[in-house]
């Protein structure tokens, strides 16, 4: 409690306060002390097109600071690129400022989080049309699965601001010195869309984890990174409703209402990046995908008789005076089999 008797930090709390939980930018978190450095890990390969490297970061409870672990992510539509969230030193307190996504990566205090983003931009990657791309250079990735990919090394080290450093915070004493460059303040002032709610359970998860807490771990969080992308039973879907402009604080690729739909067009049919196509219980087992049901008669049925054959009289009968020949019978249109276990299945 001796944190609220200073002006400063009862201006705090009435921020904390009047800024909605629901809102874009989150619950208003900010702390006294800087956020630990951060740890060394390897990341997990990606294990299939249409997921983005979200790195892990700090965040901050109500057991003080805990780490929320990287993680692959299903991009939210066509072209969205992932801002990590970062602390920012502003007035002798640290600041959160969240993640989004957005057309482009924006700032997030040159803050070294590796695996891409090196202080500024993401060079782990690049759009191409359709399809995400992966730098091999510096992402680690299943190429049985995952074939989009080139390497190029000398990015890599063109955007890195603080070198081997693993400071978690930018500015204040000890922070990284990096002021935004213009194409970082250019994508702030973009329409973002917040984090997707696979990330916002995965920080929950996190955070109800004692584990995860630095005054359990000293710093080395025993899951620094999952292997396993978020969503990983069910991210065919993710992005539904999340395109830019579906809501508030949305924006950015313009693809409208659905994911990754170009202006015009119609609802999509193509199956989500990664997703496997679904196993169809109507087939039987060793039948062909899109084969149509085999009408052949079952082995030993006999076909019915053959036009006209209804419209014989028996042998010896006399006909009835006056009396009209019955039409022929049509031709049917499938075997008629003689006996029941010879009904085709």
């Amino acid at each position: 409690m001796r944190y609220f008797r200073s002006p400063r930090w009862l201006l705090l709390l009435l921020l904390a306060i009047l800024v909605p939980a629901s809102s874009y930018a989150g619950v208003f978190i900010s702390v006294g002390f800087a956020p630990p450095v951060l740890p060394v890990y390897d990341q997990p390969p990606c294990p299939e097109p249409g997921l983005m490297w979200t790195p892990g970061y700090w965040s901050y409870g109500d057991d003080g600071y805990y780490w929320v672990p990287g993680a692959w992510v299903p991009v939210p539509y066509e072209g969205a690129l992932w801002t990590p969230p970062y602390w920012g030193w502003s007035g002798g307190i640290y600041v959160f400022h969240p993640g989004y996504w957005g057309p482009h990566v924006g700032y997030y205090g040159g803050v070294n989080y590796g695996f891409g983003y090196m202080g500024v931009g993401f060079v782990g990657g690049m759009w191409r049309g359709h399809d995400f791309v992966y730098n091999t250079a510096i992402m680690h990735v299943n190429e049985r699965f995952v074939h989009n990919t080139y390497a190029d090394r000398a990015i890599v080290d063109r955007y890195t601001i603080a070198r081997g450093s693993r400071v978690a915070f930018s500015g204040g004493p000890g922070g990284i010195r990096h002021e935004p460059m213009p194409e970082e303040r250019m994508a702030e002032r973009e329409r973002h869309v917040e984090r997707n709610s696979f990330q916002a359970q995965h920080e929950m998860a996190a955070r109800s984890d004692h584990g995860s807490y630095f005054k359990s771990n000293g710093g080395r969080p025993q899951t620094p990174a999952v292997a396993r992308p978020l969503g990983m039973d069910n991210h065919g879907a993710p992005g539904r409703g999340e395109a830019p402009g579906a809501r508030p604080g949305g924006g950015g690729a313009g693809f409208g209402a659905g994911q990754g739909a170009r202006p015009g067009a119609g609802p999509e049919s193509r199956p989500a990046p990664g997703a496997r196509p679904a196993f169809d219980s109507r087939q039987a087992p060793g039948a062909r995908p899109g084969a149509a049901p085999d009408s052949r008669p079952a082995p030993g049925a006999r076909p019915a008789s053959g036009p006209g054959s209804e419209s014989r009289p028996a042998p010896g009968a006399r006909p009835t005076p006056g009396a009209r020949p019955a039409p022929a019978a049509r031709p049917q249109s499938r075997p008629a089999p003689q006996h029941e276990e010879s009904k085709p299945r």
